[in-house]
Parts: structure tokens; sequence; C-alpha cells
């Protein structure tokens, strides 16, 4: 449902993509979100494993993403993230005609 959710943030968080912070020291680091709405993780998870294995410019992006030594959860924790930016926009875009208009 489109207006569920106020932001990209908020349906992150909702699905379970939104990076949680697991700095150490100098290192930064950001770690799964083990909560959320699973089965919906799990259809965005689902939809990043194919992209990782058909898409050209997801391809391109895990090779440079590798090669700046990053591994292959956190690439998949990224991607499941700009997915959900992607998803979120998508709805907007469906749900933006039957918004009233706002006065200015």
């Amino acid at each position: 449902h489109p207006g569920r959710v106020r932001s990209e943030a908020a349906l992150a968080q909702i699905a379970g993509t939104c990076p949680i912070p697991a700095s150490s020291g100098n290192t930064v680091r950001h770690r799964l979100n083990r909560g959320g709405d699973r089965r919906l993780n799990w259809a965005l998870n689902t939809v990043v494993l194919t992209r990782m294995r058909t898409d050209p410019a997801t391809r391109d992006y895990v090779a440079r993403r590798t090669a700046e030594g990053k591994t292959g959860r956190e690439i998949r924790r990224c991607l499941k993230r700009y997915t959900t930016r992607q998803i979120y926009r998508t709805l907007n875009a469906a749900a933006a005609p039957d918004r009233p208009a706002s006065a200015a």
C-alpha cells in the first residue's frame, strides 16, 4: 500500500533492508538488518540475485564493488537497499494520479 510509508527509509525499515551500523575502531561497516517483513526481504533477495546474474549494469556494479574490497554479503545489502528505493519510487509514481492536488 503506497500510503503506508512516508519515505524510502520507512519502506527500507519495513522491508528489513536498512543498514545497521556495525563499526569497530577505524573500520566502518554496516550489517544486515534481520528485522522487518521477512517475506518482502526474501522477495527483494530473489530480485537482487536474479539481477546479479542477468543484468549487465548490476554485474558491472558488483565487479566494481568487489574491486573495492566489498564482500558478497555487503554488495547484496547495498543492492537490496537500491532495489527498495526503486520500488518506493515506482509505488509513488503509480499512486500519484490518485492523490488530490495540494494547495500551494
